[in-house]
């Protein structure tokens, strides 16, 4: 285990099992430096914990844990990818998903939730650019769904 792992086991923090891919896609994507994770829902063994729109069934503080779920599952989808946390140079842009009940104006708060993660598990090299969206629907009626591409090196 790496520094990174280290840095997750004491924020107590455990990587997930890879869920699989619901349709016709890979979980990540190499192209020389770069590491394109597909979008992560917030599956916790297996399971989407809580469905609905963010501002209606789903409170905002709720929907940002959801969104850390997300990115704590992406960060397993990088380990999959390189064996070796380490690898990650940089966390380089995030998108996330909110969706959202029509009059709901929070995405960024709840996206917070994914880049708050990922700042604590890879410190300054987890700081990224970002887009947080909000949306109709997701997949599963999941309310939110993070994307990220990290910087690695090798």
């Amino acid at each position: 285990m790496g520094a990174v792992d280290d840095r997750i086991g004491e924020l107590g923090l455990t990587l997930p099992e890879l869920v699989a891919p619901l349709a016709a896609y890979v979980p990540t994507v190499r192209s020389g430096d770069l590491v394109w994770v597909s979008g992560q829902l917030p599956f916790v063994d297996g399971k989407l914990p809580v469905s609905g729109k963010v501002g209606a069934e789903v409170a905002p503080d709720d929907a940002a844990r959801l969104a850390r779920t997300c990115a704590l599952n992406a960060v397993a989808a990088l380990k999959a990818e390189l064996g070796d946390l380490d690898q990650v140079e940089r966390i380089v842009k995030v998108v996330g998903f909110v969706a959202s009940a029509q009059d709901f104006t929070g995405q960024p708060a709840v996206v917070n939730g994914a880049s708050e993660l990922l700042a604590d598990v890879f410190g300054e090299a987890g700081r990224h650019a970002r887009s947080a969206v909000g949306v109709a629907v997701l997949p599963l009626d999941a309310p939110v769904e993070v994307e990220l591409v990290a910087k690695v090196r090798g």
